[in-house]
């Protein structure tokens, strides 16, 4: 017993080496905080702001990931997969920084605080092997934003999309939360690996039937983060309101951490250790349910974007067609988590299974939808905003080389070949076409028709758009603002985005690693 109770301690307090990043991000975000009262100017902060994302990038750096060959009580698992989600995180945030450096030049020690708060909370979801670590990490990330749409704007439109946010942000989080007290009910643990141990045994009971609900509670929670439909319907508002810079935060770390969140309680990615027995899903239902969400939140948001001249809304109904995308991914991860059946090898199943398609779609989504974002935030200025699309008649004579990279970024979303967006595309359809013969079968492949089928609908405002940048002529002079610190996040966001569509290996090998564990 006293073995086992030094153990149990030793875990717990071996806890905070493996959240040194963390405690680095939130330690700068601290000092930002304080440096706003002394009105510090934006390269103070955003110099300050780089030093804390290093200071995280060197201390993980400094530790390996553990391995994850047993269950274990302490909150953080430290895995490979975890590892993967804070570099993406870290990296991810130094894009942020840059893109939102003069933002808010009133606020801008803040406005960097909140963004390696958000940061840090995107790597805690990653690191959560419990419920409340988990439900602690999201609030680290939508309450941050309440305050960063507020700050940089105080016109009504930003007023009416910061209130609009808040709300509904709170309500998803109420559903998540009730979700996860269900589950604390029927397995008496807020553990997420003993959590999934225990759910199979729970049976077709009347606590069975609570599953569902739990199931339901949590998938509404984070098909807000997600803007799964029909949890969407504040996005277009939210995107036109809010500053670029934010909405492009808004736009990629939620969807990261829902995904990842997503993967992790639903697929049990890195959660089961290999040689455990037991089947790693909810129940029967869920992966049904997945399945309409998927159909329904890439249709709707591919039909709506159709009717949108708005480029901020257009992009945002996008967000909701690509969520979709990525949700196949998940309705395979739910519906045969081992995807290492006889009809696949090991390594064909490793390279096109859920998770892995899943992961890759959320870099080339992120390269894609921050770069075409920080365009929006080069054109144009205060009093002549660029945001609908005949704003961008003419760009590609007057100023090529920014119509070059937006051009490449809507390809990317089309997901045509040579770009990262088509590889993404590619693997999440692959998982489910090789999905290993199950009740789900049928689902999962009329899942890739219909995707196949949205991705063309998807190209007629893509082309619409790159349409007008190329053969209108300008009503309108254009005007940017110069920036280079955006300008910088267009090159390395586009830089990206092609590596990744041609050489795509350099990303899937680190995948492979994060999914495997070794």
């Amino acid at each position: 017993m006293n073995t086992a109770i030094q153990s149990i301690h030793s875990t717990l307090t071996g806890v905070f080496e493996l959240v040194i990043p963390e405690i680095v991000l939130i330690a700068t975000a601290l000092i930002l905080f304080m440096l706003g009262t002394f009105r510090a100017g934006s390269k103070v902060s955003g110099i300050l702001a780089l030093a804390g994302l290093g200071g995280a990038l060197f201390s993980q750096s400094m530790a390996l990931p553990q391995a994850t060959n047993e269950l274990t009580v302490s909150p953080i698992i430290a895995d490979e997969l975890a590892f993967f989600i804070r570099t993406l995180a870290v990296c991810g945030g130094i894009l942020l920084v840059f893109l939102c450096w003069e933002e808010s030049p009133r606020h801008t020690p803040e406005y960097l605080a909140c963004i390696l708060i958000i940061t840090a909370g995107l790597a805690l979801v990653g690191l959560a092997n419990e419920l409340t670590i988990l439900f602690l990490a999201f609030e680290l990330i939508s309450i941050p934003t309440y305050l960063m749409l507020y700050l940089a704007r105080s016109d009504t439109e930003a007023q009416e999309a910061t209130l609009k946010y808040f709300m509904l942000s709170i309500l998803s989080s109420a559903l998540m939360l009730f979700g996860f007290s269900y589950l604390y009910g029927i397995t008496g643990s807020m553990n997420i690996p003993a959590i999934l141990q225990i759910l199979p045994l729970v049976g077709p009971t009347s606590m069975g039937n609570l599953e569902i609900v739990a199931a339901i509670m949590i998938l509404a929670g984070i098909g807000f983060k997600i803007t799964a439909v029909p949890f969407h319907f504040y996005a277009p508002d939210v995107y036109q309101g809010g500053p670029a810079g934010t909405v492009a935060m808004l736009a990629f770390v939620p969807k990261v951490a829902g995904f990842v969140a997503l993967m992790r309680i639903f697929g049990g990615v890195g959660m089961i250790p290999a040689g455990v027995d037991g089947k790693v899903v909810f129940s029967d239902e869920v992966p049904l349910v997945l399945f309409m969400l998927a159909l329904l939140t890439m249709t709707t948001g591919n039909v709506l974007a159709l009717w949108q001249t708005n480029v901020r809304r257009l992009l945002a109904y996008s967000s909701v067609a690509h969520a979709g995308y990525m949700l196949i991914g998940v309705a395979v991860l739910t519906s045969r988590p081992d995807l290492l059946g006889d009809s696949l090898s090991a390594k064909t199943a490793q390279a096109v299974s859920g998770p892995s398609g899943i992961l890759f779609y959320l870099v080339a989504y992120g390269a894609m939808t921050l770069g075409a974002f920080a365009v929006l935030a080069y054109l144009g200025t205060a009093e002549k905003p660029i945001e609908t699309l005949e704003d961008f008649a003419g760009l590609a004579k007057t100023y090529p080389l920014l119509a070059a990279h937006m051009i490449l970024f809507l390809l990317s979303m089309i997901g045509l070949p040579l770009t990262a967006g088509f590889i993404g595309k590619f693997l999440v359809f692959a998982s489910a076409i090789a999905a290993p013969d199950s009740a789900m079968q049928y689902y999962l492949q009329l899942l890739v028709l219909f995707g196949a089928i949205n991705a063309a609908i998807g190209a007629y405002y893509y082309l619409q758009w790159i349409g007008v940048m190329v053969l209108r002529e300008g009503i309108r002079e254009i005007k940017v603002i110069h920036s280079v610190p955006i300008y910088s996040v267009i090159l390395a966001c586009g830089f990206l985005t092609l590596l990744l569509g041609i050489y795509p290996k350099l990303l899937m090998q680190s995948i492979q690693v994060a999914l495997s564990g070794q």
